[in-house]
């Protein structure tokens, strides 16, 4: 495996691009008093970041976009992913500029922001159909003899109703995970390395912008750390969400999310496993809290910890994820 230009010069461009860009933005952010809120019934050592500011993500997506823009005439594939991470990104900002900006506690109205995400998924469904319906084939991991894939007409329409069921899911989850300083951007970047090395051995077409997302996320992780000087916010989240799950369509990859993502997928279910054991059981609750991290916190897991621990697990299961596409 050849690691060339257009995979090194985009990363370490989106990475300088997002490290000039933190010092600017990040005060303009606390001119405009856009902090986060904690809540008080949460973790209470988290009340200490209560003013940080959020919404950092357009640090990511505005370092992503002028990355990928160069490339996209010699990698139209990149283009899809850009509009669904971009797509997504939108919605965030809105749901940040209402909660942060305007004050309105609840920002976006579930309703509205399914809606949004229905709409943005069908664009990229319908696109993907008709300039290449081979996305909606699937690449299985841990095939016996090698690397298996689905394809055919009753595979792709299958694939068309659970392209919903993943993409929504997939956004949602790294939306889930944003809860500790660098969670989300640590376990996204290891995320982004596979699919970098994904694209070259698949000849996927798309290392350019999963390199640009890389070196993104590295860059801002030096003031997303703990402790964080700012937050993503659902702007980066959602984005992140939507480059995870556009990326492996564009691959064929969407199984591997369980594998890549399963720290995605278990903030999920754990929300969901919360939700629904305390309404059946009439208040009680299965964690201490939800998302899961919160429960490790709760249970004296400090947050560095919590942290590593997520991004040393997504490594390792992207590097059983790469031995899978041998």
């Amino acid at each position: 495996m050849i690691i060339s230009r257009d995979t090194m010069i985009p990363l370490f461009v989106a990475f300088a691009i997002s490290v000039a860009l933190s010092p600017i933005v990040i005060p303009f952010l606390q001119k405009l008093k856009v902090g986060n809120t904690e809540r008080e019934d949460g973790v209470q050592s988290h009340l200490k970041k209560a003013g940080t500011p959020t919404m950092g993500g357009l640090i990511i997506l505005i370092s992503i976009l002028v990355t990928s823009l160069f490339y996209i005439g010699r990698y139209p594939r990149i283009v899809p992913v850009l509009f669904l991470t971009l797509g997504f990104g939108i919605i965030g900002f809105l749901d940040d500029y209402l909660k942060v900006v305007l004050r309105r506690s609840d920002g976006l109205m579930p309703k509205q922001k399914m809606l949004g995400q229905i709409i943005i998924t069908t664009v990229f469904v319908v696109y993907i159909w008709f300039m290449d319906s081979s996305c909606l084939e699937l690449v299985l991991p841990f095939a016996i003899g090698g690397v298996k894939v689905l394809a055919g007409t009753a595979v792709k329409v299958i694939a068309t109703p659970l392209a919903y069921l993943v993409i929504i899911g997939t956004v949602n989850g790294v939306n889930f995970t944003d809860g500790l300083d660098g969670l989300a951007t640590g376990v996204t970047a290891m995320v982004a390395v596979f699919y970098t090395i994904a694209s070259i051995v698949l000849h996927g077409g798309i290392e350019p912008m999963t390199a640009a997302v890389l070196g993104a996320l590295l860059g801002f992780l030096l003031f997303n750390a703990h402790p964080a000087k700012v937050f993503m916010g659902d702007t980066g989240s959602l984005a992140l969400g939507g480059f995870v799950a556009g990326a492996a369509y564009m691959m064929k990859l969407p199984v591997f999310i369980l594998l890549i993502g399963l720290v995605y997928l278990v903030e999920v279910l754990s929300v969901m496993i919360q939700v629904t054991y305390f309404k059946k059981t009439g208040g009680k609750r299965f964690f201490k809290m939800a998302p899961i991290h919160h429960h490790f916190e709760l249970c004296g897991w400090s947050e560095t910890r919590i942290v590593t621990v997520f991004t040393v697990i997504t490594a390792f299961l992207c590097l059983i994820a790469m031995a899978c596409l041998q």
